[in-house]
């Protein structure tokens, strides 16, 4: 037996558990392409915490496209056209953030869905650094309409209220498929702070930004810039 032999057994159990490792978010990735999401990391932690969990899963034809275009409108103008990541919006956050304004993100509606989905909720740079890979891969292997259909059923839209029938159900006591454009701009527009803010009766920030959002919505729809989810 020459002295390279058990080297090459020792290293076998190592290769396997990398190969394992790199595996497991390319399996994750390609399931959720078809499957719901059971539970996320966030929903699980939220659930402990005490907060309750209401997770309704809708497919996206039974969604109201009012809620597309207010969340489009609302969290990421250039969905369709992107690839994952808004470079223009990524250099106004950091100018914003430059210039010791509060903190903005530039995160794209598929980022936000990688996070949520598969990640858990902060800011270190590991995070971060996961978030671009599977981002990446989800624009890879699912399509614009798939990544909406995900971020609309497991963002949190309430305390403990996550996705869009259970958003619904909770604030107006109608299904996702029902929702108004006014309704629809209020979800969006609590989306940053779901906790903090009400969607069934707002405060005048929350009127405001909706206004805001269903304008926008408008200008979203009337262009065409939900092409790649609407049919």
């Amino acid at each position: 037996m020459t002295d390279t032999q058990p080297r090459r057994r020792r290293r076998r159990p190592i290769l396997t558990a990398l190969m394992v490792l790199a595996a497991l978010p390319v399996g994750g990735v390609l399931i959720h392409a078809v499957a719901p999401p059971p539970l996320t990391i966030l929903m699980a932690r939220e659930f402990l915490a005490g907060h309750g969990l209401d997770y309704r899963w809708r497919s996206l034809d039974r969604i109201s496209p009012n809620l597309v275009v207010a969340a489009i409108a609302a969290e990421d103008a250039r969905f369709c056209s992107h690839s994952g990541f808004d470079l223009e919006a990524i250099e106004k956050a950091l100018q914003n953030n430059e210039r010791g304004r509060k903190i903005r993100g530039g995160s794209t509606i598929s980022q936000q869905t990688a996070k949520n989905v598969f990640l858990w909720p902060g800011r270190d740079w590991i995070r971060k650094g996961l978030e671009a890979g599977y981002t990446l891969m989800i624009e890879t292997v699912w399509s614009k309409r798939r990544i909406m259909e995900v971020y609309l059923n497991v963002a949190e839209m309430g305390p403990g209220v996550f996705g869009a029938e259970a958003a619904a159900q909770h604030w107006f006591g109608k299904s996702a498929a029902d929702l108004t454009p006014r309704e629809a701009a209020r979800i969006a527009a609590i989306l940053p702070s779901p906790r903090r803010y009400n969607a069934g009766a707002p405060g005048p920030y929350v009127r405001r930004r909706a206004a805001g959002v269903q304008a926008n919505a408008r200008v979203v729809r009337n262009e065409g810039l939900a092409a790649c989810v609407l049919r």
